[in-house]
């Protein structure tokens, strides 16, 4: 009897530590897709960093009393949100580059002036986010902007798109780049009158000048990316797919797994032009859908931005008739780069922001679903930019997923109607037309390309102006949004785009507590209030990661 009455007692013991750890939070306005609709809920069930359940606070109430209690205070609760395109290294070098986003000519001048006076002798001066398309003239810069500054450091500014780069004489020089240098094939070398390099080099001719540069160690990226995590996790995501990172990264990113350094789920896309790319490959997936660390897909980019006239076009630019963009690979060696990657069970995600790129991607898709069906690789078309109205059907029966940035439609209307004549609007940013024929959607930012904020992106893709509010009537309207779709978009469909879609992307029993607080209800406000929206606190696995100061 005494035996019994112990078992008795474990036992209560036992169901009671395992309700006492049941988290009930309540008093909230809850909004996540299914595969069906958008729910609404006020409260939700966790236990173990899992989902139990969401639903009204009545039932959850009388269902786990005596789970911990937390009152959201009438916020608004989300699903984490997940970037499908972001550059994780980018971002955290950020705090050691010039930043020159959304700065006149003169700003940036000045800002380089500033910055190097802070240098050590000899020490480069790296910058990036200049945008010519906003400065009178629209014209490219050249060195002998940067020379007149007298700045005695090697200069090299990445443009805004990461396509092109600015760099003074001293920076060229150190490249062993003149008038005799070729530009390798999927570049450019620009030019002024005399045949003398301007100064600014387009795609692969940018190597050219990167490979003078320094290399960063792997400690170095390592705390990069620490502070990338930082900065997103503040901003309400907590999924990112890192699109395109090298062999070293790679290694930065499995060290930091290792020391569970981690605080959100990465899926990273491995680089075509890594180092022992096959030897990779032939080494399989890294890690599984429910680990911080997630890799099993490949990035290539068949061409070039539209803003730096690199993006392929299948006619010639609108506002220079004589150029078609850049191919960055031989068609042949794009084909064998993708084949590679199926073969080792890849799913290959391919940059394509022109007509003729998209055109010569979904060519190479065809082929190789041809030879074996390619539907449980969920390929994708990282920006998916401008497609020509035939082959838009082609992304259904692909089976493909569009990596979209809503925020690039909202930053490029004043410049694509420039470069491409308003005839090749209509297969541009086409996200409603695409999402009608059944294409998901894998949202993100291409960080920090744009702001990584993902409530700017929802902004963008539901009222299709920028954060000023223009044009108030929105631009090309028809392809935008509902808040419904975007929401997916940047979450459930997100997900599904790096094979997660079962542990993350809603707040569906079992999954992983995921979620977000904000401090306005983003269904209830005016569209263009969405940007404003805050997030107070950013949640993973059921733990505060973030708390934002009050």
């Amino acid at each position: 009897m005494r035996l019994a009455q112990i078992l008795a007692a474990t036992l209560l013991t036992a169901t009671s530590i395992t309700t006492q750890a049941v988290t009930l939070i309540h008093n909230f306005s809850g909004y996540q897709t299914t595969d069906k609709t958008l729910l609404q809920f006020n409260a939700m069930a966790f236990d173990q960093g899992r989902v139990l359940e969401t639903g009204p606070m009545a039932e959850l109430d009388k269902k786990y009393p005596d789970a911990e209690r937390l009152d959201a205070q009438g916020r608004t609760l989300l699903p984490g949100l997940i970037d499908a395109h972001g550059h994780m290294l980018g971002l955290g070098q950020l705090n050691g580059a010039l930043d020159l986003r959304d700065q006149p000519l003169g700003a940036v001048l000045a800002a380089i002036k500033q910055r190097a006076e802070g240098l050590e002798p000899g020490q480069w001066l790296l910058g990036w986010g200049w945008n010519q398309v906003i400065w009178p003239g629209k014209q490219f810069p050249t060195r002998a902007q940067l020379d007149a500054l007298e700045v005695d450091h090697p200069i090299w500014l990445r443009r805004v798109d990461g396509h092109a780069g600015w760099a003074n004489s001293k920076a060229l020089r150190l490249a062993g780049i003149d008038r005799h240098t070729q530009a390798p094939e999927g570049g450019e070398i620009l030019r002024d009158s005399e045949g003398e390099p301007s100064g600014v080099l387009i795609d692969n001719a940018m190597g050219l000048l990167q490979r003078a540069i320094p290399s960063t160690t792997l400690t170095q990226e390592k705390k990069s990316l620490q502070n990338a995590f930082s900065t997103v996790l503040a901003l309400g995501l907590t999924s990112v797919h890192d699109a395109g990172i090298n062999e070293q990264t790679l290694k930065a990113y499995r060290e930091l797994a290792q020391e569970n350094a981690i605080p959100l789920r990465i899926y990273p896309m491995l680089s075509v032009d890594s180092h022992n790319y096959a030897q990779w490959l032939a080494a399989g997936p890294i890690g599984t859908p429910e680990a911080r660390l997630y890799m099993r897909s490949i990035k290539l980019s068949a061409d070039g931005a539209l803003g730096s006239r690199g993006a392929a076009l299948l006619e010639p630019y609108h506002d220079r008739p004589r150029e078609k963009g850049l191919l960055l690979y031989p068609e042949s060696k794009m084909l064998a780069l993708l084949e590679l990657a199926t073969e080792h069970n890849f799913q290959v995600n391919v940059h394509a922001i022109g007509d003729r790129a998209n055109h010569i991607v979904l060519n190479h898709l065809e082929t190789l679903n041809k030879k074996e069906s390619q539907k449980g690789h969920r390929h994708r078309v990282e920006h998916a930019q401008v497609i020509g109205v035939e082959d838009i059907p082609r992304f259904a029966r692909l089976n493909l997923i569009a990596s979209m940035q809503p925020t690039h439609a909202t930053s490029d209307k004043n410049m694509a109607g420039d470069r491409l004549g308003e005839k090749r609007l209509i297969g541009a940013y086409a996200w409603q037309t695409l999402l009608e024929q059944g294409t998901p959607i894998a949202a993100g930012s291409d960080f920090p390309v744009e702001p990584a904020n993902p409530l700017f992106g929802l902004h963008a893709a539901v009222t299709r102006r920028d954060r000023q509010g223009n044009p108030s009537a929105g631009w090309r309207t028809e392809e935008a949004m509902t808040l419904e779709q975007a929401l997916r978009a940047f979450t459930l469909d997100a997900a599904y785009a790096s094979h997660q879609e079962k542990v993350i992307g809603n707040l569906e029993a079992g999954k992983f507590a995921d979620f977000i607080l904000l401090d306005r209800d983003i269904f209830q406000i005016d569209p263009q209030e969405i940007w404003k929206a805050q997030v107070l606190e950013t949640w993973v696995e059921g733990e505060q990661v973030y708390r934002k100061p009050l």
